[in-house]
């Protein structure tokens, strides 16, 4: 018999423990509910004050009522108060709340005529509350209360107010009632519990996933850009502002017409006609060269597209790569395989040359020589394809460095200083290697001096700037420039107008100043003649 208190004490305990899904945001609901029994305790003073004489209360019954109904105000405040202290514990302040509802309700039936004054019905909404707040079987505990006080407040009634038995019915009822109701809120709680995990566990996926979409786009090489319907920019990635020159600021109205016009346009002709895009376009604000495509987004309450900017230089250094690498193979091959036999073949035709006497075979032996040296000369120009990756740079006045090349130039050839002239700013600081740089110059000037027409200023280097760290050098001739067939092949390895050449100059120029993050182009000019381009600091900058 010792045992069954400690049985129902731990029974309660277990009952009144904070439940494993009781978190923070269930103070909320227990604050409205209190919102509600302040306003019910208001309605039930109002109505013992003013409208007594009609509920048939005596002046006991309603100074009873009206103190009852202070007291319930007073309680309610208090539990308020603790509710917002949020202390003690949500379990005790539950039952403590839904105890004052029991017991305040239960006086009032009680001065209130008994059970035929109906004021039982109140508890179920109490009980009801309880059971979508408590989330589990705790209310059917509360209805087993409920119950219990409504019986046996009839109970005392039919003992001292000679109470109608009869009435016992319509209290079992109300006592089924609750149970009905307790039952009900806990299985709608239940429903509830379980669609609030599924609907967090779901809301943790999505999070899951939104976040290493994110992360994807964020490392994503190409860049990125999300737009709506309007063309407001929803997300981009670091690779999309690199490419566009612009940021993105967060948390504001980025329109994609404010930072690239172009983009936008082509976004509206598609937007028109889903046919079109895989254009290739060069990027104005940082000369970049890409590769644009729309990707149709149509979901719920958005639409929009994906735009993605495939960087084209990014594609033309993995395939130089794999290039640089088969050229190592082939560079290491013909330094091995033929530039051996080929001095072998150049010394013997040499000492051909000086044992014979007769003319035709000293002219087939200097042909023989001649060949050689060519041969030499483009094993040589292909060795030099591997100093592309070996690029050592530092930056270089340019305004004090072409002076001296110039005069370097007119020195080496013989040639007077009045046939190139030098226009240049102020001051032009580029970042380059050295070595590459007087390649690249002295292959241009020697294409110019080969083709121009030899008086004073026909060979023009003109320098200037475009902006920031952006600086152009042309390199201009006064000679019969170059046809439209021979200039779309100009940069293709092995291709010459020139007899003597190799094929691989021009080639090797732009492939210098492509791994010092510039570009070499070929403009042809109105008045006749030939222009270099050299445009520095466009694939460095970010």
């Amino acid at each position: 018999m010792r045992d069954i208190p400690s049985s129902i004490l731990g029974f309660l305990t277990k009952l009144l423990a904070p439940s494993p899904h009781t978190t923070n945001n269930l103070w909320r609901p227990l604050s409205l509910f209190g919102l509600y029994r302040l306003t019910l305790g208001g309605l039930l003073l109002f109505v013992s004050a003013v409208f007594s004489e009609a509920l048939s209360l005596s002046a006991f019954e309603q100074t009873w009522a009206f103190r009852i109904c202070l007291l319930y105000i007073f309680l309610t405040l208090a539990s308020l108060f603790s509710v917002r202290k949020k202390y003690p514990n949500f379990s005790l302040q539950l039952a403590l709340q839904v105890g004052t509802d029991i017991a305040i309700i239960t006086l009032l039936i009680y001065f209130s005529g008994g059970i035929q004054s109906n004021l039982g019905m109140l508890l179920l909404v109490s009980l009801a509350a309880v059971g979508l707040i408590a989330r589990g079987r705790i209310t059917l505990f509360y209805a087993a209360i409920a119950s219990i006080a409504i019986l046996l407040e009839h109970a005392y009634s039919v003992l001292t107010h000679e109470a109608e038995v009869a009435q016992f019915l319509q209290a079992g009822i109300l006592s089924a009632t609750y149970f009905a109701v307790g039952w009900l809120s806990h299985t709608l709680s239940k429903y509830a519990l379980a669609s609030e995990k599924l609907a967090f566990a779901r809301g943790v996926d999505l999070s899951n996933m939104a976040e290493a979409n994110r992360l994807m786009i964020q490392d994503m090489p190409d860049g990125v850009l999300v737009v709506d319907e309007r063309g407001a920019v929803r997300q981009s990635n670091p690779s999309a502002e690199r490419l566009l020159g612009r940021v993105f600021p967060q948390n504001q109205s980025n329109m994609l017409a404010n930072f690239s016009p172009l983009l936008e346009a082509m976004f509206a002709a598609w937007r028109q006609n889903k046919a079109l895009g895989q254009e290739i376009l060069r990027l104005p604000a940082t000369n970049r060269l890409v590769r644009v495509r729309f990707l149709p987004v149509q979901r719920e309450g958005f639409w929009g597209a994906v735009i993605v900017l495939e960087d084209m230089q990014r594609q033309q250094e993995q395939a130089q790569q794999i290039k640089l690498a088969a050229l190592g193979r082939l560079t290491a091959n013909i330094a091995h395989e033929v530039r051996n036999p080929l001095s072998s073949i150049s010394y013997a035709a040499e000492l051909l040359k000086e044992g014979q006497q007769d003319p035709a075979q000293i002219r087939l032996s200097q042909i023989i020589l001649d060949n050689s040296a060519r041969l030499n000369r483009i094993v040589e120009d292909v060795m030099q394809l591997n100093r592309r990756d070996r690029v050592t740079t530092e930056t270089l006045d340019l305004t004090l460095r072409l002076p001296g090349f110039i005069e370097e130039v007119c020195q080496t050839k013989h040639l007077a200083n009045e046939l190139i002239q030098l226009t240049m700013p102020a001051e032009c600081n580029v970042d380059f290697d050295r070595g590459h740089l007087d390649q690249v110059l002295w292959n241009l000037c020697h294409n110019a001096l080969n083709y121009c027409q030899n008086k004073a200023e026909s060979v023009l280097l003109r320098l200037s700037g475009i902006s920031g760290r952006r600086f152009m050098l042309e390199v201009l001739d006064d000679g019969p420039g170059i046809t439209t067939e021979a200039a779309q092949k100009l940069f293709e390895p092995f291709f010459t107008t020139h007899s003597g050449g190799t094929g691989l100059g021009l080639y090797i120029a732009r492939e210098l100043c492509e791994a010092n993050g510039a570009i070499l182009q070929y403009r042809s000019r109105p008045e006749g003649g030939a222009c270099f381009r050299i445009i520095f600091g466009v694939h460095n900058e970010p």
